[in-house]
Formats: C-alpha cells, sequence, structure tokens
C-alpha cells in the first residue's frame, strides 16, 4: 500500500493496513484511520482527528482538527439532486472539535463552487443527514436520525431533537430547542422551543440561562417574543412597533431574524399544549 506523502509511516501514524489511504490525501501525521476505511484524492485532514472503520470521505472535502468522525460515516459523496452534474467542483468544510457518529452522511454541495459547512463543537449523533449545501454553526447538537433537506442553515447552540425533518432552504435560529419527531418547513426563530409540525411553543428560557443571558436581556427577548406572537398584530406591525421600543442585542437578534425570514415565513405559535416553556 502507497501513502500519501503528507503522512509518516505507519509506525508513527495510526493507519489499519486495510484503510485505503489515496496518494494524494493531505492527512496529517497525527490522524487515526480505522479498518476498512476509504479516504480519497482530495481529502484534507488536520491533526489529531481519528477516523474510525468503514468510513468513506470522498470528493473535495477539508477537515479540521480533533474531529471525531464515526463507523460507516459517509463524507462528500454527491448531493442527492437530480441536476448535479458529477463534473462540478463542489465541497465539504468541518471545523474542529466536532463528533459525527456511527453512519452520519454529509454530502457536499450542489451549485458549481459550492460547500456544505460544518463549524467547530458540534455533535452529530448516529444517522444524522445533513444534506447539501447546509451550514452549521457552533455548538449544534443534532440527534440521532435527524434528517436536513439542502441548504438548510442551523444558528450556534441549536438542538434538534432525535427522528425530526427539516425542508430544505430553512434558518434554524441560535438556541432553539427542537422536540423529537417533529417537522418543520417553516424559519424557526432564535431562543424558541419547537416541536410537532411547525409548531413554537414559548421560549427555551433554560437554554438562555445556561447560555449566560442576562434577566434585563432575558425580559426584552419575552417582549420581543410577546409583540410577534401575541399581540395579533401582523409582521410588518409588530416590526414597526418593534422600531420604536429600546431593545438591546438579544431582543434585536429575535425581531431581525423574523424580519428577514424566508418566504415561507416563521413557525406560528401553539398555545396551552405544553406546561414545561415559557411565554
Amino acid at each position: 500500500m502507497r501513502y500519501p506523502k503528507y503522512v509518516a509511516p505507519m509506525t508513527s501514524t495510526k493507519i489499519h493496513p486495510t484503510a485505503i489511504v489515496d496518494p494524494s490525501a493531505k492527512i496529517d501525521a497525527s490522524v487515526e484511520i480505522g479498518p476498512f476505511s476509504i479516504i480519497g484524492p482530495q481529502v484534507t485532514i488536520g491533526e489529531k482527528t481519528i477516523v474510525q472503520s468503514h468510513v468513506v470521505i470522498e470528493g473535495q472535502v477539508e477537515i479540521g482538527t480533533g474531529n471525531l468522525i464515526g463507523y460507516g460515516a459517509v463524507i462528500g459523496a454527491p448531493p442527492q439532486d437530480v441536476s448535479f452534474s458529477p463534473e462540478r467542483k463542489t465541497k465539504v468544510e468541518i471545523g474542529n472539535n466536532n463528533v459525527i457518529r456511527e453512519y452520519c452522511n454529509i454530502h457536499r454541495g450542489t451549485a458549481e463552487g459550492s460547500a456544505t459547512k460544518i463549524g467547530d463543537k458540534n455533535f452529530l449523533m448516529a444517522g444524522a443527514h445533513i444534506g447539501h449545501n447546509c451550514e452549521i454553526g457552533n455548538n449544534v447538537i443534532i440527534a440521532n436520525n435527524c434528517l436536513l433537506a439542502g441548504y438548510v442553515l442551523v444558528d450556534d447552540g441549536a438542538f434538534l431533537g432525535g427522528g425530526s425533518t427539516f425542508h430544505q432552504f430553512m434558518h434554524i435560529g441560535r438556541l432553539v430547542m427542537v422536540q423529537g419527531s417533529s417537522a418543520f418547513g417553516k424559519d424557526l426563530p432564535p431562543f424558541v422551543v419547537a416541536a410537532e409540525r411547525n409548531c413554537v411553543f414559548g421560549l427555551n428560557v433554560v437554554g438562555l440561562r445556561r447560555a449566560g443571558f442576562s434577566a434585563k436581556d432575558r425580559d426584552e427577548i419575552k417582549a420581543a417574543f410577546k409583540l410577534v406572537y401575541l399581540t395579533g398584530l401582523n409582521i410588518a406591525q409588530a416590526l414597526e412597533k418593534a422600531a420604536t421600543m429600546n431593545l438591546g442585542a438579544a431582543a434585536r437578534e429575535f425581531l431581525d431574524f423574523v424580519a428577514n425570514a424566508k418566504k415561507r415565513g416563521i413557525c406560528p405559535l401553539k398555545r396551552g399544549a405544553r406546561s414545561d416553556v415559557e411565554i
């Protein structure tokens, strides 16, 4: 077996003899690669990353430092897009200190020159699917068997419960908490608790406290939430009224998200069904 020029001999790197590593791949000398894994020619893997057994990394993929890639994961496969042409140059970009558990699959971008992007310190649990051109921020948890269609944007600190599905082009705001087995096709504003099908139930107050938001910030976020969801005003009227209010950056983040929501709009509020969230 030939080793890439960027890889030290197997006595100093832990590459299993059954792994297939293309000579053109750029693999740091500290990387571990498990049995029967396949690493393609356009792959770059940073230091102290562990690739467990039966992993396939193909296409143009850039992986940073300190990542764990679990058994059977597939990264960089062509997108599930009937219009995709194999000659297109697209890629996957993964940051540092991510945990990508067994059988996750992360597809590369579909449009020429585009990328699927995953930031730092994320936890993708077993069987998660990250479709083409998704962008995952930092400190995001995506639980088992979540399905993200193409172009889904997930902001920092979100938690997506197991078995949930997310329509293409939707946006999930910062610190959103999604209950398992839910489904969404509309945008989810930051800081909310969401469940069922396209329903918001209140604010993720526990998450806000854990993230270090001050009591003042939390109160202002509640005021912004109530203005959008509970006053009876339409979105344009609520935003017009919000412009006259003295609100800090956190509340403005919520309102700016609402103002910039995609064509399908934001998920509506469903009241009275849960007692563990706050409005």
